[in-house]
């Protein structure tokens, strides 16, 4: 998928879209005339204070919260819900701060059970499904595999606001080609990069309504089991890999972790699943619990 150039037609959408895309827009390119540390707190603080009161992100990851751990009490779940909105503002900033962003990637430490498999994949050619969720910053472990001689495209669910997702999709882009869209087009082509060995990021934890109902972090949540499958169908290695937050500042340690197993679909998605749910109840203020995870 090429960036967008003159040539392209404009988006369409509302004239809402449009207004709130020139505010997102105007928000973030303020942001960008500041050295890349103070633009990145700067923009977690903006986020935290005022975009996600306006949102509604912070009530959502107040509700997800006291849906998922009932006894935690109110001050706590509010710090709580405060600090992922931070998080929020910080990880969108980092994805609209290259080339800066992908340069400091490759000071990041990468590590991991997994990585002989990753290797060995590369060398054999074989093609690689990296599973992971949002999390820390999904596109922080992309970044880092790309600078280390990985080649990792990802695929994405397109943006409700067609012209925001219009440099959306520019940001993903400059992580890393090829980056393809849900939807037939994108996933044949998806289909076609597998076929030649190609290794891609699937992010796994978003509401899918034909998925199979898959308890996450105790609760029903209808689940993509398509990286399984694929894995399966294209005999592709199946890995979990994320990208935590070091001490709430810039930097961020990948891991990669040991391949899931061939077995079926429903168990391999389940597994890649408690995976998942392992990093958040470890590190809860780096899952983005302003998700509507569960419909």
């Amino acid at each position: 998928m090429a960036a967008t150039t003159d040539d392209d037609p404009p988006p369409k959408g509302s004239a809402a879209d449009w207004l709130t895309d020139k505010i997102l827009r105007g928000f973030i390119g303020s942001a960008r005339l500041l050295p890349y540390p103070a633009r990145i707190r700067t923009f977690g603080k903006l986020t935290r204070n005022v975009i996600a009161p306006l949102a509604g992100y912070g009530k959502r990851a107040r509700d997800n919260l006291a849906m998922v751990w009932p006894d935690m009490e109110p001050p706590a779940r509010a710090a709580l819900a405060a600090k992922v909105c931070e998080n929020a503002g910080r990880v969108l900033m980092e994805n609209y701060s290259n080339p800066t962003f992908f340069a400091r990637a490759a000071s990041f430490s990468l590590s991991g059970p997994g990585l002989p498999a990753l290797e060995e994949a590369r060398a054999t050619g074989r093609a690689v499904i990296a599973v992971t969720g949002h999390f820390g910053n999904y596109e922080a472990a992309r970044a880092k595999l790309n600078t280390s001689g990985y080649h990792f495209g990802g695929l994405y669910r397109p943006m409700a606001n067609a012209f925001f997702n219009q440099h959306y999709v520019a940001t993903m882009e400059a992580v890393g080609r090829p980056v393809f869209p849900q939807g037939r087009k994108g996933t044949m082509a998806f289909i076609r990069h597998l076929k030649a060995g190609g290794m891609l990021i699937i992010l796994h934890d978003v509401n899918t309504w034909r998925g199979e109902v898959i308890d996450f972090m105790g609760h029903p949540a209808r689940t993509a089991t398509s990286a399984a499958e694929m894995a399966l169908r294209y005999d592709a290695l199946m890995l979990p890999l994320y990208a935590t937050r070091l001490n709430g500042g810039l930097d961020y340690a990948v891991e990669v972790e040991e391949p899931i197993p061939h077995t079926d679909a429903r168990t391999m998605t389940e597994a890649a699943t408690r995976s998942l749910e392992a990093r958040v109840e470890a590190d809860p203020d780096q899952w983005f619990w302003i998700h509507r995870r569960w419909k």
